[in-house]
């Protein structure tokens, strides 16, 4: 298996080699030169997997030569030890067809660990092979960071730096990123947006000569890792509810479009997939797109469900990519204007693909409130803001002809005042993490600008 760059003007890499870059050098983000797929026989006979069967089975033609059968499958195991849960990403049953996909019981209690965790073991061991040290550097809206910091603490091999926003994530998704008491990880107050740290962590990775004096890598979703790890629970919820006998949806809280990407690359390789829901809250640069082709960068709302208070969504890119017949040049000219315009258009015709598959539905702050009472009142469920995004827009936009489940992104007790605020009642932390909140923080307080991380690293990175 060898990957491409979006922008077509990159060397292909293999496995190993893009799990390190993370970003190409031509800007691009990688992706497979060929999809694997599995016919209705094969998907029905991973019915009876466990979740580390299953991804095994989904990771391996991902992989090529750069790990053996042996290793991949004593990395995947290590990696979903740390759950709480035994079947991993369990589903439960809200109503007559409704169902959470619950990808919360990883070690900080949101769906990123389920490729953090990857990520940190295949990180280490191909560092140890290679008896070299790396630089990851990672720009968060909360749950990323947290997840990265879990994965990669008391690594040796491994400096992780995490950019957040300043004052615009939970206390609670804070404190996991910044009480580690790890030498190894350096957490950065950034004055701005989500998508000013993110702008920071690009504009790092295409600087040639910075990145090779660091050996900087990404762990954000831009690395094409993050995005095959979450393509198993797809699979597996799928085999749950009777695939690939039956069609059904997905309602994704959606920010970066990283998650709900990985639902794509899931259908792709096989899974029948009928709808795609892309949930966004009031920043609903998303919705607009797909509702009108033009994409338009507007200012960031905050809301309570900050994971999602991002405008420029990353991974949209290889979208774009795929369903315009991979058409590199088209690509490379609709990210210069959104570079230098905070817009783009698309053409119908690839608009008219996407929209085959996919819908968008923008959720209101009220909305979000409503529909985390009304799940507690009615079903006894207390569930987190951005899941709940996903349940309301899910519920006003899907067939009840199929199945639907609603990815069910975080644990409550990450955004504590968004339920409080909802229904008055105070969601306690689990006890692997209960201690947080009591103990110290070390963190950096950044202004947001390229030069001030940049002697952050000439400061405290050492080489």
């Amino acid at each position: 298996m060898k990957y491409i760059s979006t922008r077509g003007q990159s060397e292909p890499l293999n496995f190993e080699q893009v799990l390190m870059k993370g970003l190409a050098d031509d800007k691009g983000l990688y992706m497979p030169e060929n999809w694997p797929k599995f016919n209705e026989k094969e998907i029905s006979e991973f019915s009876h997997l466990s979740y580390s069967d299953l991804a095994f089975e989904l990771m391996k033609p991902y992989i090529g030569d750069s790990l053996s059968l042996g290793e991949l499958g004593e990395i995947i195991n290590k990696s979903y030890s740390s759950f709480s849960h035994e079947e991993i990403t369990p589903l439960s049953q809200i109503t007559k067809g409704e169902y959470l996909l619950e990808l919360y019981h990883g070690p900080t209690l949101a769906f990123k660990d389920c490729a953090m965790q990857l990520l940190g073991h295949l990180f280490e061991h191909f560092l140890k092979k290679r008896e070299k040290k790396i630089t990851i550097i990672c720009a968060t809206s909360g749950d990323t960071g947290a997840a990265a910091v879990e994965a990669m603490k008391n690594k040796d091999l491994i400096d992780l730096v995490v950019l957040f926003p300043k004052d615009k994530i939970s206390q609670v998704q804070q404190k996991q990123m910044t009480t580690s008491a790890s030498d190894n990880i350096h957490c950065l107050a950034v004055e701005g947006t989500f998508d000013d740290c993110q702008a920071i962590v690009k504009n790092l990775l295409n600087d040639k000569q910075f990145k090779k004096k660091y050996n900087l890598s990404a762990v954000n979703s831009i690395n094409w890792v993050r995005v095959m790890a979450q393509v198993v629970y797809y699979f597996y919820a799928g085999l749950k509810l009777g695939s690939p006998n039956k069609k059904i949806n997905f309602s994704v809280p959606t920010g970066n479009f990283g998650d709900i990407f990985a639902g794509f690359v899931a259908y792709t390789m096989g899974l029948p997939v009928d709808v795609l829901c892309i949930a966004t809250n009031s920043n609903d640069a998303l919705e607009r797109f797909l509702r009108h082709g033009e994409y338009l960068v507007e200012n960031v709302k905050a809301t309570i469900s900050p994971s999602m208070d991002i405008q420029v969504a990353s991974n949209l890119e290889r979208l774009l990519y795929e369903s315009s017949g991979r058409n590199s040049k088209m690509i490379r000219e609709m990210m210069v204007d959104l570079g230098a315009n905070k817009r783009f258009t698309l053409d119908q015709l690839t608009l008219n693909s996407i929209k085959d598959l996919f819908i968008a539905k923008s959720v209101d702050e009220e909305s979000t409130k409503n529909t985390i009472e009304s799940l507690w009142v009615k079903d006894g469920k207390l569930i987190d803001p951005h899941t709940a995004v996903g349940i309301n827009a899910g519920r006003k936009s899907l067939s009840t002809d199929n199945n639907t489940v609603y990815l069910a992104t975080a644990h409550p007790a990450k955004f504590p005042d968004a339920i409080i605020n909802s229904i008055g009642v105070f969601p306690k932390l689990p006890p692997n993490i209960s201690n947080i909140m009591s103990s110290k923080e070390v963190y950096s307080n950044l202004t947001n600008k390229n030069k001030s991380v940049r002697e952050y690293f000439e400061r405290e990175i050492i080489l």
